[in-house]
């Protein structure tokens, strides 16, 4: 029997262009563009030490200590390299008005020399990356949004306010995943489909089309190191799944965690779960800890095309209006009935089964 052919991703965007008569190929391009970026970033992340892009960045030309980022984290090698890759491979076809990054405190403006476009790029270049040195799975994460200040002339600079759209309003959004094998998941806006690379051809080839996420599963993730900072909703749940077939929940439950937001995601999409990185006391001044435009609103665009749901745990995330370019966010995303239960947990009023009788209802301070 003959082996069906396999689509690339350019034949799967030119497919989807079709739908759209009048599109000029832009976006096609703007995506084949990110792609190539992804596998520059392979290729590097692959080499490793061979390479010399293993450690931190050098924070001058002597080498001492290290360079931070805009986050107050410490840079890798590869952190700078694939930011680089992202600007490099993007800035100069045409199609964006500008980029935003978690590597860059500003918008970054496309130079004079090439031509704006109608699209913005937004892109966390390396997620995971305080797991390059010790060989695990790391990944790139990307979105795109249409350019508010498309038709007003291309000599306008975008600004920060241009990137503050809500997540529902992204055009698309995918991630690369540097594992065992290269992988592009991408969302146009219907539906989410995977694209293995295939290294003789240097193409990226559908291998995963309309993925879909359980809507009940029996994993989940999170990091039960903060387990002492987590709010009382989140602690109810994850103490339910601890407890087992015996407990409420009458089933038992598998806990997985990597530290890499993209594997983690990637895991879900594959055969479902829910991913739990939700606001807590670690560090008051933050609502949460993942980047609201970088990670949390492309993850969710994507988790939501194929079915499951993403929330702070109080709202769906693509929801939001952002308030900052660096802006944080708690995160809940996965099988949409597990999510949907952590929402309803921090709808409820926490049961007071602990509360010493003293001050219970029927106590001397009743009103």
């Amino acid at each position: 029997m003959r082996t069906p052919q396999r689509s690339t991703l350019t034949q799967f965007l030119i497919e989807e262009r079709r739908r759209f008569p009048h599109a000029s190929g832009d976006f096609n391009a703007l995506i084949l563009g990110v792609a190539l970026a992804c596998k520059s970033i392979a290729r590097a992340v692959a080499q490793g030490e061979l390479a010399g892009m293993l450690g931190n960045h050098a924070a001058d030309a002597a080498g001492a200590g290290g360079s931070i980022n805009v986050q107050g984290e410490v840079q890798k090698k590869l952190d700078v390299y694939s930011n680089e890759a992202f600007v490099r491979f993007n800035e100069w076809g045409g199609h964006l008005a500008g980029m935003a990054s978690e590597e860059m405190e500003q918008p970054y403006q496309i130079p004079a020399q090439f031509p704006r476009g109608k699209y913005l790029l937004v892109f966390d270049p390396l997620d995971g990356s305080s797991n390059i040195d010790v060989n695990v799975s790391v990944g790139s994460i990307f979105s795109v949004l249409r350019a508010p200040s498309a038709g007003e002339g291309a000599a306008r600079d975008v600004t920060e306010a241009d990137f503050l759209q809500p997540g529902a309003q992204q055009v698309a959004a995918g991630y690369a995943l540097y594992g065992p094998a290269t992988m592009l998941v991408l969302s146009v806006g219907t539906g989410v489909h995977g694209f293995t690379l295939d290294a003789d051809l240097g193409e990226f080839m559908l291998t995963h089309p309309k993925l879909q996420v359980p809507a009940d599963t029996q994993e989940f993730a999170i990091n039960a190191s903060n387990s002492r900072f987590w709010e009382p909703p989140v602690k109810r749940y994850v103490d339910e799944c601890l407890a087992g077939r015996t407990g409420e929940r009458g089933k038992d439950f598998n806990m997985r965690w990597i530290a890499s937001m993209v594997a983690e995601a990637h895991r879900i999409l594959m055969r479902g779960g829910v991913f739990l990185y939700p606001r807590d006391s670690k560090d008051p001044r933050q609502p949460g800890r993942l980047r609201l435009l970088y990670e949390a609103n492309p993850v969710g665009f994507l988790i939501e095309q194929a079915g499951g749901r993403a929330s702070t745990g109080r709202q769906p995330v693509l929801g939001l209006a952002p308030s900052a370019l660096h802006q944080r966010v708690g995160l809940v995303f996965g099988s949409r009935h597990e999510v949907e239960r952590i929402e309803r947990y921090h709808a409820e009023p926490m049961p007071c089964d602990d509360a010493s009788p003293l001050f219970a209802e029927r106590s001397l301070f009743r009103t």
